[in-house]
């Protein structure tokens, strides 16, 4: 087939790092866009999208674009459309999607016409006035802003972010692209040292050593677009092997610590379904009594933030404790760490040199970056 427009779907605040990503991947024609980033790609960019994102929520595949101020025009528009290009007559076809500052505010009517439109397309083009659905699924996703409707197929199934190797983690775990997202941020690529005080479950290390292998993140799982008809398989065999050869070999520096020694096990577990055990060691330890022995380094965390982890009087003594051991750690040593704290700076004690905005879950939060030296 013809070159595709893509869309990966990502955090607010993520925007320009995966926008990095898929020029790193030789993506065509990325450009971020709030929430989203688009690119230009053919069969095998489908594959090398949904195996190497890091930070991607989704990757869907557009079919369309064309005004909807209406219920009519809605049916008129998604029946035009070439479905039968992509979807067989035994194909399921679910729809959801969302309705934004638009005419049409009903999510439900919206795919329910959509609904109508695709069957009796596809009716059309297999001579069938009944479609048995029973075959692969061809999740369709809409999105419709200021009465302009966009029609997705997604080629992911379950987001991007189900690594695979997490099952249960601790309370309010850190999803593994923002995790991934931080790492990046932190411009951490495997030579320094590594440090997560607060690690959890341990999803800030593994996506580290993720990283710093270079081990593209969605090798262990499936992906939608594996089962279908129209895209050759052979691209998501030439992708892995592809993926595979780019790995990096040798030993990295990344350490992962926090008080409760539950989660310390489970860190320990999780990174070994990722396959990165002999790569992160997990210590019971303190984080405000953090103190590197190495000329440099790189801090990356997240610590409780007070709203779901304990009440907010405690989280501030804890970034207070953690600021001052901060302040004696080494010059050389960065630090990135996420907050939703609106006064996390005066509580740490200290002006982040940047910051970031980004959402973890609903919560508003943002990303503190600091870097050494400090004078004091």
């Amino acid at each position: 087939m013809a070159d595709h427009t893509l869309s990966v779907s990502v955090r607010l605040g993520l925007e320009g790092i995966c926008a990095d990503e898929l020029r790193r991947l030789e993506f065509s024609d990325v450009r971020a866009e709030n929430g989203r980033v688009l690119c230009t790609a053919g069969d095998a960019g489908i594959a090398r999208a949904n195996l190497n994102l890091r930070t991607g929520e989704r990757v869907l595949l557009r079919l369309g674009r064309f005004p909807a101020p209406d219920f009519d025009a809605l049916y008129d528009g998604a029946r035009a459309l070439p479905w039968a290009d992509y979807i067989p007559k035994d194909g399921a076809f679910p729809i959801r999607g969302r309705c934004l500052d638009s005419a049409l505010t009903s999510e439900q009517r919206c795919a329910a016409v959509i609904k109508a439109a695709v069957g009796d397309a596809l009716g059309a083009a297999y001579g069938l006035e009944r479609l048995p659905e029973t075959g692969a699924e061809y999740q369709i996703r809409f999105f419709i802003f200021k009465d302009v409707m966009e029609l997705y197929l997604d080629t992911s199934g379950e987001a991007l972010h189900k690594r695979g190797y997490r099952a249960l983690g601790v309370h309010a775990p850190l999803r593994e692209t923002l995790a991934a997202g931080m790492v990046l941020l932190s411009r951490y690529r495997g030579k320094d040292p590594f440090v997560d005080p607060f690690c959890g479950s341990g999803t800030i290390p593994i996506e580290a050593a993720l990283i710093a292998k270079n081990r593209a993140p969605g090798l262990n799982r499936r992906y939608s677009a594996q089962n279908w008809a129209w895209l050759p398989q052979r691209v998501w065999a030439e992708e892995q092997t592809r993926a595979k050869d780019l790995e990096f070999g040798g030993k990295y520096d990344i350490l992962g610590s926090d008080v409760d020694p539950k989660a310390v096990q489970l860190a320990r577990e999780n990174a070994a379904k990722a396959g990165v055990s002999d790569l992160v060691h997990f210590d019971v330890a303190d984080a405000r009594t953090i103190a590197p022995q190495s000329l440099r380094g790189r801090v990356v965390t997240n610590p409780p933030y007070g709203e779901r982890l304990s009440d907010k009087a405690e989280a501030e003594s804890l970034y207070r404790d953690f600021g001052r051991a901060w302040r004696k750690v080494p010059d050389g040593w960065s630090l990135t760490l996420l907050s939703s704290h609106t006064e996390f700076e005066r509580t740490f004690g200290q002006k982040a040199d940047k910051k970031r905005k980004i959402y973890n879950g609903m919560l508003k939060c943002d990303i503190f970056m600091y870097q050494k030296k400090i004078n004091e």
